[in-house]
């Protein structure tokens, strides 16, 4: 791995532990199972989906996302301003906090949008094949000269109106600290193509915490007991709020836009209603 890549301090053993309620091993077998069956359901139904016009396509990845969540055990709740769904003209670039791999269908539920993953997920059995035809867009994380690429690549699909989610702070972090800041390359992409920001923020809780140990998926976390910390806590809440776009012809500069982005997303004074998914 590459000195330059950001680097989150927390770990499976300091951040990575549920407080509170625990289901029977049963229960959290029987939502694991689930889980994972309409995982791999959606990701076969991929070529199909893709014959679908835009609309349709994006109302049936919502469903599909919000349904994932709920299969594992999470509520989600929706905070902020209501998401029109049209998508605008010149494209979206969607960033978000990272804290856990429920971060991508929870954004999905909400946000249906062409991820950004890094290049070692194309090799993966099944899953990066699906995931190149799903339209993600694949960067080597560890090679700072295939940066300037991965932005004209990322330019390019806001240009031709696409809507695209990246985490930018690089790394995940457990979330009961601020966590990382944003990296400033995808911004300049957003500037390049004319498309709006929308800052996501990303919380998970439970009924005795507002920091939900059990959703981090932190440093070398095994998926597998990822997984199992999941299912087995009781009461495990997601919760993604929507802010208002920040508009790139008002911060011309990336470093600018991105910390706009990343103060809207850390700031926790905002008093959002709650608003519905719509399915």
């Amino acid at each position: 791995m590459s000195a330059w890549l950001p680097v989150a301090p927390c770990t499976p053993r300091d951040c990575a532990h549920h407080e509170g309620a625990r289901r029977p091993p049963p229960q959290a077998v029987a939502l694991l199972l689930a889980g994972c069956a309409l995982t791999f359901f959606g990701v076969l139904c991929v070529p199909a989906v893709l014959l679908l016009g835009p609309s349709l396509r994006d109302r049936l990845v919502r469903r599909w996302a919000y349904a994932v969540v709920r299969a594992f055990g999470v509520r989600i709740r929706v905070t902020g301003r209501p998401v029109e769904r049209a998508r605008p003209p010149a494209g979206e670039l969607v960033v978000a906090n990272h804290v856990s791999w429920l971060d991508i269908p929870l954004v999905a539920a909400v946000l249906p949008a062409r991820m950004v993953a890094k290049s070692e997920i194309r090799d993966w059995p099944l899953l990066g094949p699906l995931a190149a035809l799903g339209g993600t867009l694949f960067i080597e994380r560890d090679r700072l000269r295939a940066l300037p690429h991965a932005v004209r690549a990322l330019a390019g699909a806001l240009a031709s109106g696409s809507r695209v989610a990246v985490f930018p702070q690089g790394s995940t972090w457990c979330g009961r600290s601020g966590g990382g800041r944003f990296r400033p390359a995808a911004f300049q992409a957003a500037i390049d193509a004319g498309a709006a920001v929308r800052p996501v923020r990303i919380s998970y809780r439970t009924a005795t915490t507002n920091a939900a140990g059990a959703a981090a998926f932190v440093g070398e976390d095994p998926l597998a007991a990822s997984l199992w910390r999941v299912v087995t806590a009781a009461g495990l809440t997601a919760e993604i709020r929507v802010l208002p776009p920040v508009r790139t012809d008002e911060r011309p500069d990336r470093r600018s836009l991105a910390r706009a982005a990343q103060s809207a997303v850390a700031s926790d004074s905002a008093n959002l209603p709650a608003v519905s998914v719509h399915h």
